[in-house]
Order: C-alpha cells, then sequence, then structure tokens
C-alpha cells in the first residue's frame, strides 16, 4: 500500500499529544492586542484541545501524527 500523505496545513496548525488529544493554539493572538486584558492574552498564550467534533478530521489529515 502507498504511503499516506500529510496535509502540510494541518500539520502546523495541530499537535497530537503522547495521550492521542489533538491540541491547538487559540485564535485572537495575532494583533489589536492593546484592547485586550493581560489576563485574556495570557489565556489565548495556552494550547487547547480540539473539539471532539472535529478530531476526526484532523487525525485523518495527519496520518502519521
Amino acid at each position: 500500500m502507498p504511503k499516506l500523505k500529510t496535509k502540510k496545513a494541518v500539520r502546523k496548525r495541530f499537535k497530537i499529544s503522547a495521550g492521542g488529544k489533538v491540541l491547538m493554539h487559540k485564535s485572537f493572538r495575532r494583533h489589536l492586542l492593546g484592547d485586550k486584558s493581560a489576563s485574556r492574552k495570557r489565556r489565548l498564550r495556552r494550547s487547547t484541545v480540539v473539539d471532539a467534533t472535529d478530531v476526526k478530521r484532523v487525525k485523518r489529515s495527519l496520518p502519521y501524527g
């Protein structure tokens, strides 16, 4: 069977943890940061777990994740 190709855009945006969870960075941290509070910006720094409805799609795009 041929090798499966990884979707490069998905590889850049998501990471699969050792336990199999799909992690992503939060949005809203690129610009207009002066209007956001320090605590909000601090929360946006952390990774978050992808919603269960999208996990299957992401994992299919990362066959060797």
